[in-house]
């Protein structure tokens, strides 16, 4: 009787070859395991555009030591839309930048003596020019921008103040009481002089914002101040009549 053949095969491996495992790996990684870009490339600039601009890095440090050109000279002014001619906002910004120059000077003169002040009055004196310092302080801020909205150029730098002003140099010491009273005075009246003449012609050339900036703000302050300093220089008795 014949054998019978066996029907039965060797049971095949089912261990996947080496490139196989590393095929199926790839294929099951999830998509969160991709890889991602360093972070260099993350601030790398944007490539440059057709218009020329140089694309820059993306950075907190500051760009120090910049130089620039003087971009609009002193003493020259801007088309601006504010319906006045080249020549009126001219004239005006010529007359307001002296104007700014002694009021600057007048400040610091306020403060000066506000500290140097001494003597019996020191107290009310030393808040009285204070409080004058300071509503000069604003005059200053209000003149440089009514310069600026005529197209001018503000007068700003100290070293270019002492060159303009009108008001004379004070001693670097201290001066008596009265005499700086005195000073303080005679710097009012300077500027007072010179803002009534400027209120005049600017309103003759049709700048009635200076006008008013002169007339509302520079003569009206001015005024009131030099009558609080003036009545401290009378000689009155104090106590007998």
């Amino acid at each position: 009787m014949p054998a019978k053949r066996s029907t039965a095969t060797a049971p095949r491996s089912t261990r996947p070859a080496a490139g196989a495992r590393r095929t199926a790996t790839t294929a099951r990684r999830p998509a969160s395991t991709a890889r991602r870009p360093a972070p260099s490339d993350a601030l790398a600039p944007a490539p440059a555009k057709s218009s020329g601009r140089v694309a820059r890095t993306r950075s907190s440090q500051p760009w120090l030591h910049q130089k620039g050109v003087e971009v609009q000279e002193f003493g020259t002014v801007r088309q601006f839309p504010v319906g006045l001619s080249y020549d009126a906002r001219m004239y005006s910004c010529q007359r307001l930048n002296q104007t700014l120059a002694d009021t600057q000077i007048l400040y610091a003169l306020y403060k000066k003596h506000h500290w140097l002040m001494r003597g019996p009055t020191f107290y009310q004196l030393h808040l009285l020019l204070d409080k004058h310092a300071g509503e000069q302080l604003d005059l200053v801020d209000m003149i440089a921008e009514r310069i600026q909205t005529l197209g001018g150029v503000a007068l700003g730098d100290p070293r270019h103040v002492a060159e303009i002003t009108a008001i004379p140099r004070p001693p670097n010491g201290a001066e008596e009481v009265p005499a700086m009273l005195s000073r303080l005075l005679e710097a009012h009246e300077m500027i007072l002089t010179d803002a009534h003449d400027a209120a005049a012609r600017t309103m003759d050339m049709g700048d009635d914002g200076s006008n008013d900036l002169l007339v509302s703000d520079v003569i009206r302050t001015g005024e009131l101040q030099a009558w609080f300093l003036a009545e401290h220089l009378v000689d009155t008795p104090l106590v007998h009549a």
